[in-house]
């Protein structure tokens, strides 16, 4: 039944824009540890950090919603994953709750000696909340994860080689998106001055992050036949390839010093990863559990995408205003001056008013959940699938901050 997959799909979306924005912040945290000493070491993290600092607390607001979603719609899921994986999920807690403080932080310090010991911890949260996420994923992608409560083993189950790969895996990913999105960053809002450094950093980790996928495969092979197989011979293989494509456009684009479209086939190469390790695992969330037998009760999965929806019709404008007014320099410490900045009450209202494809996309994902769940005719399941993929791609464009849709 449809009804009982649609918050999957939800949490694949929101998973999507957790690892692209989130692991993007993880990234500059990452770029701050390693941008050296001296003026031109402190000038790099004053950059990453005046990038990152107003939408942080936003790119992890995805990992909430993914949590929330998957525990009420998949709550025999969550638990046996929360409690078979608990040491991993409480490292990766542990480090974005010190990169927060970090962020908080920061801004009292009185001496540089204070801000560098901040920043020595906020960077290696930045490595350790992404590598423990990661072997999480590992675990559950290669079959360690069995259903029941602390069923699987507490530590094998995210130290393995899957796993590690994973976790290294996510480490090179947000350090390629963070280079990625500062080099973009460092034009537009402080000036070239820098540019070239993250420039040179962007090209290094996207060619590690492809050497670490090719392992990944190497490794999945050996480990998890099944899954392997799927990526490259199964429902998976249309987003590896559109992975390695969009993986290897981005160096062209950064090579070529073409930053802002970058940002954006960077974020396509990572999203299409997760995409990939969906559809290759599908119908399976755990061994021998599938979606639908995971999922809740009818009521329960109606009230899910009820709030879901009703949810997007805020987040989504709020989301979009929020980058459009970092990107464009009105926010943080960074470019914009007063006279860029909306001043008034009616210029603020009118850079959040609805834009044409914001409209498109909520249009879609109505037409989509009637014709998936509401209208009961064999004619409207596929007009609602149809709906439900122009959400998800009007959505994306609609929240884009350099388009203008009006």
């Amino acid at each position: 039944m449809f009804l009982e997959s649609l918050p999957m799909i939800f949490v694949l979306i929101g998973l999507v824009f957790y690892v692209v924005l989130g692991g993007a912040d993880f990234g500059a945290g990452i770029w701050q540890a390693l941008a050296g000493g001296g003026e031109e070491g402190e000038r790099r993290r004053d950059i990453a950090h005046d990038a990152m600092a107003p939408v942080w607390e936003a790119n992890h607001v995805w990992l909430i919603f993914v949590l929330t979603v998957m525990w009420t719609a998949y709550p025999v899921a969550l638990g046996s994953i929360a409690s078979t994986l608990a040491a991993a999920l409480l490292i990766a807690g542990f480090g974005i709750f010190v990169r927060g403080a970090a962020y908080a932080l920061r801004s009292a310090t009185t001496t540089p000696r204070e801000q560098r010991r901040i920043d020595a911890g906020f960077s290696a949260a930045s490595v350790l909340a992404p590598f423990a996420l990661g072997a999480a994923i590992g675990g559950i992608a290669s079959g360690r994860v069995p259903v029941g409560n602390a069923a699987g083993d507490l530590i094998s189950s995210w130290v393995n080689a899957t796993s590690i790969l994973t976790g290294a895996l996510a480490v090179a990913f947000s350090a390629y998106l963070g280079a990625v999105y500062l080099c973009a960053d460092s034009v537009r809002h402080f000036g070239s001055d820098q540019t070239e450094w993250f420039r040179a950093r962007a090209l290094a980790s996207g060619v590690v992050a492809g050497a670490l996928a090719i392992a990944g495969l190497i490794v999945l092979r050996a480990d998890e036949h099944r899954l392997y197989h799927g990526l490259l011979a199964g429902d998976g293989l249309p987003a590896v390839i559109v992975s390695v494509l969009a993986g290897a456009g981005t160096l062209a684009l950064v090579a070529a010093r073409r930053y802002e479209p970058a940002r954006y086939s960077g974020a396509l190469a990572v999203a299409a990863v997760v995409a990939g390790w969906a559809l290759a695992q599908e119908p399976l969330i755990l061994p021998g559990l599938t979606v639908s037998q995971a999922a809740a009760s009818h009521a329960t999965l109606v009230a899910v995408v009820i709030a879901v929806v009703a949810g997007a019709l805020i987040l989504f404008p709020s989301l979009a205003l929020l980058f459009r007014l970092t990107l464009g320099g009105h926010l943080g410490g960074h470019g914009g001056t007063a006279s860029e900045a909306p001043s008034t009450t009616r210029e603020v209202l009118a850079a959040s008013a609805p834009k044409l494809g914001l409209r498109a996309a909520g249009a879609s994902l109505l037409i989509g959940i009637a014709g998936t769940n509401v209208v009961d005719a064999a004619w409207a399941r596929p007009i609602g699938v149809a709906g439900l993929l122009g959400f998800m791609v009007l959505g994306f464009l609609a929240a884009r901050p350099d388009l203008d849709t009006g």
